[in-house]
C-alpha cells in the first residue's frame, strides 16, 4: 500500500514559538502512524504573499489589462506557473490531507498564508464555476484549520466580544477550503495559549495529540451541498424552491453562512455534525 501523506501548511516566525510546538507534535504523531509528512515553512521559505506578474512565466493572454485569476488559470493550464506556486501545488496534489497551522491574525490568517491561498489555489487547479464546494476538485482530499489565538474561548462566545466563532471561521472553511472541494475538519483551536501557564499549554499538546491519533478517520463538518441550490445565473444560485419550503419548518438554518434568517446551527464551523442528525 502506498505510504499516505499529510502536507502542513505553517506559518509562524519563530520555531520556539507554540504554534512550532504544535507543529512539531503533528509531525511527530503522524510520522509514527506512518503517514509521509511534508511541512511548507512559509517565512522560512520566504514565500511571497503577494500575487503579481512574475507569477506568470511568459506572455500574457491580454497584455492590456492584467487580470490575475485568468492569467494564472491560462498559465496553469499550459505549465507556465512560477516554480514557487507549482511546487506548492505538487505538495497539495500528493497530500490527503492539509493541516493550515497559524496564529490568528485580525479573525483570519497570517497575510503570508493568504497569499500561499491566493497563489496556489489557481483557478483550473482548485476549482472551476462547474467544479466547487461537494463537487470540487479537491473533495476527496481533507483539510483543517490549526490555531492559537490572543483571546480567550469565552470572547469568541455568541455573547463574547468578538462574536461568535463559528461566523469568524465561515470564509476560510466554506469559502476557501470547502470552496475547493476540501472535506474540512473541525478545527483544532488553541485558545490564548500565551497567557495559560505551562501545564495547561502541556495539556493542549497532549489533546492534540491524542486527537492526531485518530483525525483521519473524524467526519468533516456539515455544510450546503449544492444539490440544493440551481446552479445557473438564470436561477441566480438560489436555493431550490423545494429545498427552501423543507426548510421551513426546521428550527435552524442550514448552516452559518445560509441561516435564512433563522438562529444558526449550534457549532456548525467547530464541530462535526453527530451521524443521527441531517
Amino acid at each position: 500500500m502506498a505510504q499516505k501523506t499529510v502536507l502542513i501548511v505553517y506559518a509562524h516566525q519563530s520555531p520556539g514559538s507554540f504554534n512550532g510546538a504544535v507543529r512539531d507534535v503533528a509531525v511527530q504523531e503522524l510520522t509514527e502512524q506512518g503517514y509521509r509528512v511534508i511541512v511548507s515553512d512559509l517565512y522560512a521559505m520566504d514565500f511571497r504573499a503577494s500575487a503579481i506578474r512574475d507569477d506568470i512565466i511568459g506572455d500574457l493572454k491580454n497584455s492590456e489589462l492584467f487580470q490575475y485569476g485568468e492569467e494564472t488559470m491560462y498559465a496553469w493550464m499550459d505549465g507556465r506557473l512560477s516554480e514557487d506556486i507549482t511546487a506548492e501545488q505538487r505538495k497539495v496534489e500528493e497530500a490527503e490531507l492539509i493541516i493550515f497551522q497559524f496564529p490568528l491574525y485580525w479573525f483570519s490568517v497570517p497575510a503570508i498564508m493568504k497569499g500561499w491561498m491566493d497563489r496556489v489555489l489557481t483557478q483550473g487547479f482548485a476549482f472551476s464555476l462547474e467544479k466547487m464546494y461537494n463537487n470540487g476538485i479537491f473533495k476527496d482530499k481533507k483539510a483543517m484549520l490549526s490555531f492559537t489565538t490572543g483571546a480567550t474561548q469565552t470572547m469568541f462566545r455568541p455573547d463574547g466580544i468578538n462574536g461568535d466563532i463559528n461566523i469568524t471561521l465561515w470564509p476560510l472553511q466554506n469559502g476557501t477550503l470547502h470552496f475547493c472541494g476540501f472535506q474540512v475538519l473541525a478545527p483544532q483551536i488553541f485558545w490564548s495559549p500565551a497567557h495559560c501557564p505551562h501545564m495547561v499549554r502541556t495539556a493542549m499538546l497532549d489533546g492534540w495529540r491524542a486527537r492526531l491519533k485518530g483525525l483521519l478517520a473524524e467526519k468533516p463538518l456539515t455544510f450546503a451541498p449544492c444539490e440544493l441550490f440551481d446552479l445557473s445565473f438564470q436561477g441566480g444560485f438560489l436555493l431550490w424552491p423545494k429545498a427552501r419550503e423543507e426548510q421551513e419548518s426546521q428550527p435552524y438554518g442550514i448552516t452559518t453562512g445560509h441561516h435564512l434568517g433563522k438562529p444558526l446551527p449550534p457549532d456548525n464551523q467547530t464541530k462535526a455534525q453527530p451521524t443521527d442528525e441531517k
